[in-house]
């Protein structure tokens, strides 16, 4: 890290603008104090906060990226929030009451996501929060003013140091005084009722311009807060009622009275904000005549004056309700798709334009899922014959036909059923469609491509979209209404997509806009907002359809909409009616773990359960790296049973081992620039560089001398290339790469090649026949012959130890082997045969690895339903849904 300049200091450690070399990205660096060097305890207990710490991932929380060491020196670095905090912003003045609403409406749900994981900020004031330029917050330190304990200095009592020591022990005060909850300033335990008086404090403190309970010293201040009661009368005189209730209800000094859960102040905000709350003063809501305090009553002769004023406008919003559309309130149902239906790997349910019908998947023959439609009105679905091993749905503008993807093509069939229509050939993985208004779909009939546009009466498709920068792939379209713009998730990486983007094509112009970073799955709704999903929470925000721009900060809606990370599909979908439903909790891509599969198809689970991908074992079988949440790499050890985190930077993929089993490689993203790295595999060490490309770089083995490093390239036509990167491990701590040499480079798609154990050779995937097969030529001179491996269809190939097998995965997910020998120059290859019956789960990357006995391979699993038993398929229709999010937030255009 580069240290660009001094950020500030206090009770919790001294802050640095840095920069970050290997990501290219902008840091703070808090630097904690000395007195942690000289306490084995408190240092153990915040590397066990900052572990909590490090899991909130919100859009108003700024984000810790890691724990650093050096020496007796230890350090935080943290997501930069640029801006002023919100202190400064008040230092000007009051804050306007609808802007005060605005930034007091993130801060609770902020608060809200991180009481329901069981962080406390405890610290919570306007220092701590900054402000950018739309008025979006960021909220810093949560959780540090308990997992560090600095000293407490005199000052003056706003700006005081953090006063801390052990949060459990008698006689310590966590926080800043003039934000602690009287429980805190008499060194009581606190809970998240904390943080609610904090949020009162900050709240009057913006509307009024001045701190709550003001004091020369710490001292004076806590005597404050232990005895004076606020003064109602500074709010401004058009401060909503339920705004005022709030604050008294959360200003309590008796935590057992105060305000429960912040959440509630999170909803009291949203309906204030939406019009439905802001009652006017002098009206006080049922919930106010349930507070009684001093303060309320003293509030009384204000708001009997005030009568006069609240008839004239109640007799304006009676107005408006005669004339405006009647709003309905947000019904909430449970819908029972039966035991025969099967949750899609990205999309469980479609629903039609009008709201009427559900097409989704079902058990069909062989157990592949076959694509049913039910109307709502009806009790039992119909299924469609020839759609057998459909997935993905979508329907048409007119609800008539419903558009699908099955054994690589792209397919369309009429609701009431008949014979299929084949559209266009896919790759292997096609990620989603949308069906246009102009009679054309708009389709990702590749993981690893742009998007093409296929004319749904048949006819040649045409490539639509072109992959910028460092992106490997273009997914989930949406054709916004009216056909100017197409909306989709674009990406760098497809082992997890909370790194990808919204993107926006304009059809007009061809100019594409970034719309959202750290999102995926984004949806434009007739409401005038865009949703889309992070970290399995549905957001929404304002949307100008005409600039094609969001309005206003982000709000979270949905916390239990299951979605797939790995390929960037979300488990929703919507009717123009304003119907929403969804599959709730987890799809099937969040719930597979790591088994060992043999050649009898046993399964045998391996590893703690997660949901890892990209698996790769070591030379010795005795410890898996793979992708994890992050995305980043893992390493797990067998023999130890232990996981260990081996990067943090959120960006890092694709763990190849080293054939000396203490190294591997990996890519990360840092900006549009894709980085291999090398780097020691016990986390020792600082990873070392091999190759920069602003093109996508994957690498995929090392040859078994360690002179190799081969890897395919997305070039900017979206086709794939073969290279190999000379590699001098004289000193394996710090390799010296030489220049990359390219090894096949067609008009084809050639990738994942692999080093069989011998270096002789390289196998690799190509789908240059017109069918995606595997493929061996000879290593250094791709020149010197080639041999067609696979007899259909091959994919990702593996090589025996032994040097007379070669395995590989079909498009259906199972595996085949093929015996080889070698005369001379010559690859001789036999026929193939099918190694396993088992059909693996994939969620649309590499999927398995064999081990070096060559008798079994890692694979992702997923839990087995008992025999006999099947669980019925429920998804959650929400009516109304358009209505209720206008009340929530402001739409764009």
């Amino acid at each position: 890290y580069e240290i660009l300049a001094a950020i500030g200091a206090g009770g919790m450690g001294e802050v640095y603008r840095a920069r970050d070399s290997k990501l290219g990205r902008d840091v703070a660096i808090k630097v904690l104090p000395e007195a942690f060097a000289c306490d084995a305890e408190r240092l153990a207990r915040f590397q066990r906060e900052a572990t909590l710490l490090a899991s909130l991932n919100h859009s108003n929380i700024a984000s810790i990226y890691g724990l650093e060491d050096s020496g007796q020196t230890h350090a935080l670095v943290m997501e930069l929030a640029e801006g002023p905090t919100l202190s400064d912003h008040i230092a000007q003045g009051p804050i306007p009451i609808d802007e005060a609403l605005h930034m007091a409406r993130q801060i609770a749900g902020a608060l809200e996501y991180a009481h329901e994981r069981g962080v406390v900020h405890r610290d919570l004031k306007p220092a701590n929060i900054k402000v950018a330029a739309d008025d979006s917050v960021k909220i810093l330190d949560f959780g540090l003013a308990k997992a560090v304990q600095g000293e407490a200095k005199e000052a003056s009592g706003a700006n005081s140091p953090t006063v801390s020591h052990l949060a459990t022990q008698a006689g310590v005060l966590l926080g800043t005084a003039a934000y602690m909850s009287p429980e805190q300033a008499k060194a009581k335990p606190v809970d998240r009722r904390a943080d609610i008086w904090a949020f009162g404090c900050v709240l009057y403190e913006m509307l009024t311009g001045k701190t709550l309970f003001p004091g020369e010293t710490v001292a004076e201040t806590l005597a404050a807060v232990l005895k004076n009661e606020p003064d109602w009368t500074e709010l401004p005189k058009d401060t909503p009622t339920h705004v005022r209730v709030l604050l008294q209800r959360c200003l309590q000094k008796d935590c057992k009275q105060r305000l429960r859960d912040i959440g509630d102040a999170r909803i009291a905000l949203d309906e204030v904000l939406s019009g439905a709350g802001a009652v006017a003063p002098g009206s006080p809501p049922a919930a106010e005549s349930r507070v009684r305090t001093p303060a309320l009553q003293r509030a009384l002769p204000w708001a009997l004056a005030a009568a006069t004023t609240t008839m004239a406008i109640v007799a304006v919003v009676l107005l408006w309700r005669a004339t405006r559309p009647v709003e309905q309130p947000l019904t909430r149902l449970d819908v029972n798709l039966g035991p025969e239906a099967m949750p899609g790997l990205n999309l469980t349910v479609a629903i039609s334009p009008d709201g009427r019908r559900l097409v989704f998947p079902v058990h069909g023959p062989g157990g592949k899922p076959q694509l049913a439609t039910r109307l709502l009105d009806q009790a039992r679905a119909t299924v469609l014959a020839g759609t057998e091993g459909g997935t993905d749905p979508f329907f048409s503008p007119d609800g008539q036909w419903i558009g699908f993807f099955t054994d690589r093509q792209l397919m369309k069939i009429s609701v009431q059923g008949g014979a299929p229509v084949k559209l266009g050939t896919t790759s292997r993985f096609p990620e989603g469609g949308d069906w246009g208004e102009d009679g054309n779909i708009v389709a990702a009939m590749g993981h690893l491509s742009p998007l093409s546009r296929i004319p749904a009466a048949g006819g040649p498709d045409e490539t639509l979209t072109k992959l910028g920068p460092g992106e490997i792939t273009h997914r989930w379209p949406q054709i916004v209404p009216g056909g100017a713009a197409v909306l989709f998730t674009g990406s760098a990486s497809t082992a997890g997509y909370d790194n990808a983007s919204i993107e926006a094509l304009s059809l007009k112009t061809g100019q594409v806009k970034t719309l959202v970073r750290g999102g995926y799955y984004g949806r434009y709704l007739p409401s005038g907002h865009l949703v889309y999903l992070h970290q399995g929470v549905l957001f929404g925000v304002g949307f100008d359809l005409e600039r094609l721009e969001v309005r206003g900060a982000p709000t979270p809606l949905l916390e239990d909409v299951a979605a797939n990370a790995t390929t960037g599909g979300g488990e929703f979908d919507f009717s123009t009616t304003g119907t929403f439903v969804y599959a709730a909790g987890k799809s099937a891509a969040q719930s597979w773990q790591f088994a060992w599969l043999d050649t009898s198809g046993k399964i045998s689970l391996l590893g703690p359960p997660g949901t890892g991908t990209l698996p790769h074992l070591s030379p010795d079988g005795r410890k898996l790296a793979y992708v994890g949440d992050g995305p980043d790499i893992y390493i797990y050890d067998m023999d130890r049973d232990t996981t260990t985190r081996l990067t943090f930077s959120g960006h890092a993929v694709l763990p190849v081992w080293a054939p000396d089993g203490k190294h591997l490689v990996f890519r990360t993203t840092q900006g549009d620039k894709n980085v291999i790295y090398w780097a020691r595999s016990d986390g020792a060490g600082e990873p070392q560089q091999l190759l920069e490309s602003t093109n996508a770089v994957t690498p995929w083995s090392i040859s078994p001398d360690g002179r190799w490093l081969a890897y395919h390239e997305t070039t900017p036509d979206s086709t794939r290339d073969l290279w190999t990167l000379p590699l001098d491990l004289t000193d394996a701590q710090h390799p010296k790469p030489g220049k990359p040499e390219p090894f096949l480079r067609t008009p084809a798609d050639e990738a994942f090649p692999r080093f069989s154990p011998d270096g002789r050779w390289i196998a690799y995937r190509s789908d240059e026949s017109g069918n995606v097969e595997v493929y061996v030529r000879p290593f250094p001179a791709a020149s010197g012959g080639k041999w067609q491996v696979s007899a259909v269809d091959g994919g990702f190939a593996f090589w025996a130890n032994n040097g007379r097998e070669l395995f590989y995965e079909t498009h259906d997910n199972r595996i085949m082997v093929v015996d080889y020998r070698v005369e001379g120059d010559s690859f001789v290859p036999g026929k193939p045969r099918l190694w396993s019956d088992k059909q693996l789960f994939s969620p649309g990357t590499l999927n398995l690895d064999l081990a070096p006995d060559g008798k079994r391979f890692v694979v992702l699993a997923l839990p087995e339903t008992p025999a006999g038993e099947k669980d019925s398929v429920h998804v959650t229709m929400l009516l109304n849904f358009f209505d209720e999010l206008k009340r929530r937030i402001p739409p764009g255009k």
